[in-house]
């Protein structure tokens, strides 16, 4: 079955959100100075990167919102992998920047990722990207709480909207140990349904955000 890579590529001009630095890439070892060690010609790269942890396309798990909520380390593997799934279509031109609890009814959400298609990716790194994107609504939020869904993923900016202090998705779907995956991409090539999502960080103990390599397998 394919595979349809959903993740943004970080590189070190990566601004994934306003006001947090960009990624350094970097050798830790060099080919050239490694291959000092070795008398058959051998050589090897050892890379460096220092971010944060919001960079690229990246899952939050409660612990980033919530101080004795779940880290990346504790929250079991099978919530990250291989989850069915199913695909919201929403058109922000026309309906708006807040994806409504409409957008939702009729459909069978519990225990699946829903992925929200707004196609905002398309303006990936453009300065347009980071103001005025499309946002889950908090009464939406509710609503796929109240539904049990496992996971939400949107190809936008914030699942929030950023032009408020206020974070009620983030609250509302982490307080319920519903992880959020931000910054998607290639949402447009998966089918409406009948696809599982998987995005899976590394265990590291004391964080709640992570880039991941999120892809569905159709």
């Amino acid at each position: 079955m394919p595979l349809i890579d959903l993740s943004h590529t970080i590189d070190n001009n990566t601004v994934t959100y306003k006001g947090l630095p960009k990624p350094v890439i970097c050798d830790y070892w060099t080919r050239k100075s490694s291959g000092k060690n070795y008398v058959d010609g051998s050589s090897f790269q050892i890379g460096k990167i220092e971010m944060v942890a919001n960079t690229g396309t990246y899952i939050d798990c409660p612990f980033h919102r919530f101080e004795n909520g779940k880290d990346i380390s504790e929250v079991s593997l099978d919530a990250f992998a291989n989850l069915e799934s199913h695909k919201v279509r929403w058109d922000y031109q026309k309906q708006g920047l807040s994806v409504s609890k409409q957008a939702f009814e009729g459909i069978n959400l519990k225990n699946k990722a829903i992925l929200i298609n707004t196609n905002w990716s398309e303006k990936w790194m453009s300065e347009e990207y980071y103001t005025n994107h499309p946002f889950l609504s908090e009464e939406a939020a509710n609503y796929l709480k109240d539904s049990g869904v496992l996971l939400v993923g949107i190809d936008s900016y914030n699942i929030d909207d950023t032009r408020t202090k206020k974070r009620p998705v983030h609250t509302v779907l982490l307080g319920n140990e519903i992880l959020i995956v931000e910054h998607l991409t290639n949402l447009s090539l998966l089918p409406d349904h009948e696809f599982n999502f998987t995005a899976v960080p590394p265990k590291i103990k004391g964080m709640g955000t992570f880039p991941v390599r999120a892809f569905a397998k159709i």
